[in-house]
């Protein structure tokens, strides 16, 4: 059992193996969740800081424990999406995401480049990074293909 920092290290790896292709939005959710979490952990600390300091500046300090929950809160948004991706990276993908997974495989040997052998069981991850060599070595119409 993967710890909480474990598992959003996954995550984080995760978001940086996905390729950021909106052809694949139709098909999986992780190009809404990458998204989000990437503009939560881009702009959730400006938030942060702008909400302390108005409560700082304005506020009443009698306020204090609801802009501590909401500062929590938007602290939380961005783990959530990395946790929800850690997750998801050691998801065993069903068996038709694994057919397609090795046909995808096979196209990319097809084409000789080098890539490690296939996993006998792979994940979402391992199916990540197959996706984001197919990217970047083939041309993008084969996803029609598979």
């Amino acid at each position: 059992m993967a710890t909480l920092t474990d598992t959003l290290h996954r995550g984080s790896a995760y978001l940086g193996v996905w390729p950021k292709e909106r052809q694949l939005a139709a098909l999986f959710p992780e190009y809404r969740i990458m998204t989000a979490t990437r503009l939560g952990l881009r702009a959730m600390p400006a938030l942060i800081v702008l909400s302390l300091l108005v409560q700082f500046q304005l506020g009443d300090p009698r306020y204090w424990p609801g802009v501590v929950a909401s500062v929590l809160f938007l602290a939380s948004l961005p783990m959530q999406g990395l946790y929800w991706l850690g997750k998801r990276a050691d998801t065993q993908l069903p068996p038709s995401l694994v057919n397609w997974y090795r046909q995808l495989y096979a196209k990319i040997a097809a084409a000789g480049v080098p890539i490690a052998e296939p996993v006998a069981r792979p994940s979402y991850f391992q199916l990540g990074e197959t996706l984001s060599l197919a990217f970047k070595q083939l041309d993008k119409s084969f996803i029609r293909d598979l």
